[in-house]
């Protein structure tokens, strides 16, 4: 059984199926095969191109709507107010839902003018078409600003595994009940080459990939969206929510000393927005 992350402001499956790049029939089997092995949270976006290969495999795997906790986004190039509610409607066409659980502004953009972007997204929740909002890849000089003006996003994703730091947005989220979503959270795989990831895996007959996801599944608000096309590296990271109870303090103290400075997005941020 997959826990939720609970908040004031929202409440997710802490282990989610990350869908960039599962496109095709290949994409639909990998989302079909999630959901049959118990997965109940998706992320996609618009820009991902795969919108209606998760529909289609959501309305195949019998799971009932009101079970599945659904994410997607609207690119940073739509987001004037007639641009967010195109993208969004055209998102619930091609997943074929009325509503989605989670929608996000996938990039912020230079121009934006924020405080219209927030009523957007405000007015759609409003409306019922998405039940929370949220940002991605927002640094911590913009979630200020969303809070300046009154904004209440749920939701921050953003890139976060054990080679890189992300504490300054925990230390902001958490108190305001916003959750993290961790994308890209075994360092798009590299992460199995880690030593120390291997050595505690040997010590709890893992993986280094499940002891990486097992790090951040055990943290405060923290939710994990990895992606996995086989059903066995589905099964893996399910398997790594037991795992997360079983890392002891020395395990979590060796994986917290590991360099954190590694990414593999890397955002062109001004020194304005990440103040």
């Amino acid at each position: 059984m997959i826990p939720l992350v609970q908040t004031p402001r929202i409440s997710i499956p802490k282990l989610g199926l990350g869908t960039w790049k599962l496109a095709g029939a290949e994409g639909r089997a990998a989302v079909e095969s999630a959901l049959a092995l118990g997965y109940r949270h998706l992320d996609t976006a618009d820009r991902y191109g795969n919108e209606e290969v998760v529909g289609a495999a959501m309305a195949a795997s019998g799971v009932p709507r009101g079970e599945i906790f659904l994410t997607s986004k609207v690119w940073w190039d739509n987001l004037a107010p007639e641009a967010i509610r195109r993208s969004l409607e055209g998102s619930l066409r091609k997943l074929g839902t009325p509503y989605l659980d989670l929608f996000l502004v996938h990039w912020p953009a230079p121009e934006m003018d924020l405080p219209t972007v927030a009523r957007t997204m405000q007015a759609a929740r409003d409306e019922g078409l998405v039940r929370r909002w949220g940002v991605s890849n927002f640094p911590l000089g913009l979630m200020r600003r969303l809070e300046e003006i009154g904004a209440e996003p749920a939701c921050l994703q953003v890139e976060y595994h054990a080679l890189l730091s992300q504490q300054r947005l925990l230390d902001w989220c958490r108190p305001r009940g916003i959750v993290l979503t961790a994308y890209s959270p075994l360092g798009q795989g590299a992460l199995a080459e880690q030593p120390v990831l291997q050595e505690i895996g040997r010590k709890h007959g893992a993986t280094p990939l499940q002891v990486a996801l097992a790090w951040l599944l055990r943290q405060e608000g923290v939710v994990v969206i990895p992606k996995a096309a086989r059903r066995q590296s589905q099964q893996a990271n399910l398997d790594a929510v037991a795992l997360a109870a079983k890392l002891d303090a020395q395990d979590v103290a060796a994986i917290d000393a590991l360099p954190k400075d590694w990414r593999r997005v890397d955002p062109d941020f001004g020194p304005d927005w990440d103040a």
